[in-house]
């Protein structure tokens, strides 16, 4: 058996068949996929540490960030969680770490992570976005060169189609494959009329024509019940590996966000 131990991080993926991921701990990063149908050890130390300054803090806030890191994100919350509502095009979203993703060029796609859904990303985050997600299938649709202008187009689509993923059922069995090609093709139908005004208003609106993705997780068996574990409240959970998806181990004890408790220190022993 092997520890390792220290604040770990979101889960690592590597475009493979199936996704490849790996676990930061600390300096180290432990290669998962071999871990699955083994029993595996996380014991939560008490400590958590910022992802952004490492300062040790007693609570993690917005998944791994100190208070005073925390409310300087929130400075930039309504570009974050409306990006529509970015003050990008007003010239206000100074240099600084929490307004960096205001000013790169994000893709706006279509996904079938729970269901057909459409989301933002900035173009460097492809395709550990629709990984993140749990999607198994995904299609870019238009780039652009800000923030803004990707939560525009956005909430263009949100009367036509969901922007949500539910975790209960894309970690469930027997999600619905789609042909993406004909489902962007029938969006983009049905908002022809609102696409024409905006790219009339907006002509720095790339469309682009990708054949999309097709993910595949390693997965040998879903959790019999999908019950959401916290470090918070078991500080210590051993249990069987039985895959991995999105950002979730699937136990059978249960399923475990390692993205929410980025910062937390953790003894992993396997």
């Amino acid at each position: 058996m092997q520890q390792f131990t220290g604040p770990i991080k979101k889960l690592v993926s590597h475009l493979s068949e199936p996704i490849t991921y790996s676990l930061p701990v600390g300096d180290e990063n432990i290669a998962l996929n071999p871990l699955i149908g083994r029993k595996i050890s996380l014991a939560y130390q008490l400590e958590i540490y910022c992802v952004q300054c490492n300062r040790k803090t007693t609570k993690s806030f917005q998944q791994g960030y100190c208070y005073p890191c925390y409310r300087k994100l929130m400075d930039c919350n309504l570009c974050i969680i409306h990006p529509e509502k970015c003050n990008y095009p007003k010239n206000e979203c100074p240099d600084t770490w929490e307004h960096e993703h205001c000013k790169q060029d994000h893709i706006i796609y279509l996904a079938n992570s729970s269901g057909l859904k459409i989301g933002i990303t900035r173009s460097t985050q492809l395709p550990t976005r629709w990984i993140d997600q749990g999607a198994s299938q995904a299609i870019p649709l238009f780039k652009v060169s800000n923030r803004y202008h990707s939560g525009v187009v956005e909430t263009l689509f949100k009367k036509y189609i969901a922007d949500k993923t539910n975790w209960r059922k894309m970690l469930s069995v027997g999600i619905t494959t789609f042909d993406m090609i004909a489902v962007k093709e029938e969006l983009l139908q049905k908002a022809q009329h609102d696409l024409h005004d905006l790219s009339t208003e907006h002509p720095q609106i790339e469309w682009l024509n990708d054949p999309g993705i097709t993910l595949s997780y390693p997965v040998h068996q879903y959790p019999p019940k999908l019950t959401a574990l916290s470090l918070d409240k078991s500080p210590e959970i051993t249990a069987h590996l039985l895959g991995i998806k999105g950002q979730y181990l699937l136990l059978d004890c249960g399923v475990i966000n390692i993205r929410k408790h980025s910062g937390y220190k953790v003894t992993v022993t396997v």
